[in-house]
């Protein structure tokens, strides 16, 4: 059942991204180049409950902050429940501008499913090192304090309940794609972890996060493990130090 509801969420989820995407189109007119999808919509593993809407909007010469409020009027228009999952990479035509970042770009390359395309942009595939030093600076930083925060709650609101699993998976994510520059679903990235953890960090409380995210459950279970939090930080940071004192 619980398979059966995250593909039925996956597919209006997607329809409402290519109604977007039409819409988006009238608006932006020639200038637009192509919508894609990206994220759990175009890798895999989308819950019904957990999952953004990602899409991808390759421009001309990027968005000006009215087309970017317009599109999210249009989105709103569209379902309200929805646009409120809705996150939108965008960028122009030499991947210059706007926001897409470096994994996003990567994910673009090797997933991004097209909604419309007028035509194909192919950017430079993000380096290695270019997706280390991404990973390495704000996600890394937003991550660490979160998990902080949580660390030392007292009680989890449901308010919290995303972002709380969230912090609980990220480490999987983090070491996947620090180790491979790409990136792939939460369900690949926690397989593939199983055997290349680096040391100190806990797999068996991030597969019991992915329990959780597949079956759409509350976090409250995991509640009592946040206090190791801060351990999972410190292995994904001994490993962005053993990284940079292996650089030439």
């Amino acid at each position: 059942m619980t398979d059966q509801a995250d593909a039925l969420a996956a597919n209006a989820a997607r329809d409402f991204a290519a109604t977007c995407a039409g819409r988006w189109q009238m608006h932006l007119g020639d200038g637009l180049l192509g919508v894609y999808l990206l994220g759990s919509l175009a890798h895999g593993g989308f819950s019904r409950r957990y999952s953004d809407i990602d899409v991808g909007v390759v421009t001309e010469t990027g968005l000006t902050p009215a087309d970017f409020d317009a599109m999210r009027a249009e989105a709103a228009a569209i379902s309200n429940e929805l646009a409120a999952k809705l996150s939108i990479f965008w960028t122009d035509r030499t991947f210059a501008a706007g926001r897409f970042p470096p994994l996003d770009r990567a994910d673009y390359l090797d997933h991004g499913a097209t909604l419309i395309e007028r035509e194909r942009v192919t950017p430079p595939r993000p380096g290695l090192a270019e997706v280390r030093a991404y990973l390495a600076g704000k996600p890394f930083q937003g991550w660490t304090q979160g998990a902080a925060q949580f660390a030392v709650l007292e009680r989890l609101e449901p308010k919290s309940h995303k972002p709380y699993l969230r912090a609980h998976l990220y480490p999987a994510r983090f070491v996947y794609s620090f180790m491979t520059g790409r990136m792939e679903s939460n369900d690949t990235a926690v397989a593939w972890l199983k055997d290349r953890a680096p040391p100190g960090l806990d797999v068996a409380l991030i597969a019991a996060a992915l329990d959780c995210r597949r079956a759409a459950a509350d976090p409250d279970e995991l509640f009592a493990s946040r206090a190791a939090l801060p351990r999972q930080v410190a292995a994904c940071t001994a490993l962005i130090s053993e990284s940079e004192a292996e650089r030439p």
